[in-house]
């Protein structure tokens, strides 16, 4: 039992490291968006136009990856043969509602390597070059549409909406 809440807390442990250090990489790379861009990047989730095209996008660019319901791959915890972390989940399930919008856009755009920095490698690629702006909104404002009420009202709390 001793062993298994050892892994437990060191998993968590993890977790929480790992979400510091993006949320800094974030800050010092520079990609951390100013609070007027921050104050821009608003997920349409309440908007069904926007919903109904972030599905589309999703399911083009997206679902190969993260699944077409947003269940993530099989193990997404576990790291594969390269040592990468396989897609989350962006169910309510996953840690996609823990951040931000701000932070969400930027690693959708960017990548996450480039968010995080620091060596970090991902087989998350940035869609920048691929997609506008308001696309990545759609995406994530589709991909949000989904959780639960409680989990948008803290997803909304994280953003201090």
């Amino acid at each position: 039992m001793m062993k298994h809440l050892h892994a437990s807390v060191l998993k968590r442990t993890g977790m929480i490291l790992g979400l510091v250090l993006m949320g800094g990489a974030v800050w010092q790379f520079g990609l951390r968006p100013s609070n007027a861009e921050a104050a821009q990047v608003v997920l349409p989730y309440d908007k069904a136009e926007n919903v109904a095209r972030g599905a589309e996008l999703y399911a083009e660019n997206c679902a190969v990856c993260h699944g077409a319901k947003l269940e993530g791959a099989p193990n997404w915890r576990q790291r594969d043969a390269d040592g990468l972390l396989p897609a989350p989940p962006h169910d309510s399930s996953g840690h996609t509602w823990h951040h931000p919008d701000a932070i969400l856009f930027a690693i959708t755009k960017f990548g996450t390597e480039q968010v995080v920095g620091q060596g970090y490698q991902s087989n998350m690629p940035g869609f920048g070059d691929g997609l506008s702006d308001q696309d990545i909104l759609d995406v994530l404002g589709y991909i949000k549409s989904t959780w639960p009420s409680r989990v948008i009202d803290t997803h909304n709390q994280i953003n201090g909406s």
